[in-house]
């Protein structure tokens, strides 16, 4: 596919979405004034769209060469653990969607013994943000960059890590967020032009914090904004992820490695420094 077919596909998908969830209340309240079966109709064609964009995902990543990895500053410091890294697979989130296919996750660590929520199967069944140590850290400059896209109007919802609370992400909040495009399912983001057609991606950052604007000019290691939990996201934590466009409908995500960090894995608990987080990327 083409990127105006890749984005028009993507349109389709959201208005069946959309189409789908009146048909839902309208069945619900009354006696819809068209066929059933269209309804079944429209989840058969976003069920078509999601298998031929992700087929095309896959043909175009097996046809094109491996794009090169480009490395840069860590977006944090402190104690940090990965999840859902691409040095464990790839796509890391069984997406190349939204430029996704090397993205990593990555939640704050306390000090040793100190702990953050554990998942809970049964009780709470959500918690405040305050709780998580990442809630509110610093998000930081990679690198020498132009700020294409900043955005932090989206609230920051409670956390989602109970089973209670996935299965409402995913049935729900899943569902709706879907309906409002990459930007509702993201969250607030930052987008970072690094230059030579690379551009980093910060998801779910906190309401009200980014201190930067499309159009600005940042050097490595300043403060953009902070972390947050807007968008699809379980619990406070970063969202990281370098692609080759700033459109994230139609990006191909880049693969990254963080100076003094490298990739880390899933679980894998790694420390930054301020000082050599700048050092590093200066010399």
């Amino acid at each position: 596919m083409s990127v105006g077919q890749r984005k028009a596909a993507a349109l389709l998908q959201r208005l069946l979405l959309l189409f789908i969830a009146v048909h839902l209340i309208v069945v619900f309240t009354g006696d819809p004034p068209y066929p059933g079966w269209l309804g079944l109709a429209a989840a058969a064609g976003v069920f078509g769209l999601s298998l031929a964009l992700g087929a095309d995902a896959r043909r175009e990543a097996k046809v094109s060469e491996p794009p090169a990895t480009v490395e840069t500053a860590p977006p944090v410091t402190g104690r940090w653990s990965a999840l859902n890294s691409p040095a464990d697979k790839v796509p890391s989130h069984g997406t190349r969607s939204l430029g996704q296919a090397y993205a990593i996750d990555i939640v704050a660590e306390p000090a040793e013994g100190a702990g953050r929520p554990a998942f809970a199967w049964l009780w709470p069944l959500a918690r405040g943000n305050r709780a998580f140590p990442a809630f509110g850290a610093p998000l930081l400059a990679v690198a020498d960059a132009t700020v294409v896209h900043a955005e932090d109007g989206q609230r920051d919802h409670l956390s989602r890590n109970s089973l209670a609370g996935i299965l409402y992400l995913i049935v729900v909040e899943g569902f709706g967020r879907s309906l409002g495009g990459a930007r509702r399912i993201v969250g607030n983001h930052v987008i970072l032009d690094l230059g030579e057609g690379t551009y980093a991606m910060y998801a779910h950052v906190k309401q009200g914090s980014l201190a930067v604007r499309a159009g600005d000019r940042v050097t490595v290691g300043q403060e953009l904004g902070r972390c947050g939990n807007s968008g699809n996201s379980t619990e406070p934590h970063v969202h990281f992820q370098l692609m080759d466009g700033p459109d994230l409908e139609t990006a191909r995500g880049v693969p990254f490695s963080w100076r003094g960090v490298g990739v880390p894995a899933n679980g894998t608990v790694f420390t930054t420094d301020a000082t050599t987080h700048v050092d590093q990327v200066k010399q």
